[in-house]
């Protein structure tokens, strides 16, 4: 009897798996057949109910040894298979990333085809300011993050004294009465602080650079050529100015002088260690990924 690998999904996508309308899955589901396993998907709700044999879950922690996490990186078609559902913990973000072995013509058409994909027509520019993208709970330092984002804020207007700053409220984030008191100070302390909700298609292309926990606003950010500074662990680390590596003066100090190839760096990232669920080796990756794990010979 072959072993088993349990998908566990929320209802919408194990609904289009089972259809076989799902791209990813879809050669996921090969790639597991062809190793020899079973395959069966599962609502999400049931991850912590008992389950014989291997586990891919959506996102969410791994429940047992015999989990792995599957999570889209930043955008579809790409996708990762890891161990860890932190970002921060993923093969990427111990890889040393080094843009020699990257073709520039190559990544510059990648970067400049994405870029107006996902974007339009937008074109980067410099209109003098620092762009903030917050995520939630705004006023706790989590255990990933070099200070709380309100600390993170409060150091931003520190070190950068003359740029107008522009703070990004997240449109699915709840934020409490506490919380959106919190950055209306802000406001009224300085008046070069404007608070918005949303609109990051509009303020990333124009500032000068951002400031993030780890945001996927600053991997957009590279898109434009945007120099990043981060208080968050996260897997798009290499390029930024790494407030847990750098210290939060020296991070700040940089950031806004920093020009990295964006271009290799997006290639890079995306190319060569996500799994792009588009392309005709993207079942050859998956496999790896089980291989690796041992689930598949």
């Amino acid at each position: 009897m072959s072993e088993c690998v349990t998908i566990f999904l929320e209802p919408e996508m194990k609904a289009s798996a089972e259809a076989g309308q799902h791209n990813f899955l879809g050669k996921v589901e090969r790639v597991l057949r062809r190793g020899g396993l079973d395959v069966s998907f599962a609502d999400e709700a049931r991850r912590n109910e008992p389950f014989s044999g291997h586990a891919l879950v959506h996102m969410w922690e791994p429940m047992t040894a015999d989990t792995l996490v599957m999570r889209r990186v930043y955008a579809y078609p790409f996708w990762a298979i890891e161990a860890s559902d932190k970002r921060w913990e993923w093969d990427v973000a111990r890889a040393v990333f080094d843009p020699e072995t990257v073709n520039g013509h190559k990544a510059a058409r990648f970067a400049s085809n994405w870029r107006k994909r996902m974007f339009g027509e937008a074109a980067p520019s410099c209109e003098g300011y620092v762009y903030v993208p917050l995520q939630g709970r705004i006023s706790e330092r989590r255990s990933f993050q070099a200070a709380s984002p309100l600390e993170m804020i409060e150091a931003v207007l520190d070190a950068d004294s003359e740029r107008p700053v522009v703070i990004g409220m997240h449109p699915k984030e709840l934020y409490s009465v506490s919380d959106i008191d919190a950055l209306e100070k802000f406001e009224h302390r300085f008046e070069r602080v404007t608070v918005v909700m949303g609109q990051m298609e509009r303020y990333l292309p124009a500032c000068d650079y951002v400031v993030s926990q780890n945001s996927g606003a600053a991997f957009f950010g590279y898109f434009f050529g945007k120099p990043a500074a981060l208080f968050g662990k996260i897997d798009f680390h290499h390029i930024a100015a790494n407030v847990h590596d750098l210290g939060v003066e020296e991070g700040l100090g940089r950031v806004a002088e920093m020009r990295p190839d964006f271009e290799r760096y997006l290639w890079w990232f995306w190319q060569e260690m996500s799994i792009n669920a588009g392309r005709d080796e993207a079942e050859a990756q998956i496999a790896s990924r089980f291989r690796t794990a041992g689930w598949i010979a």
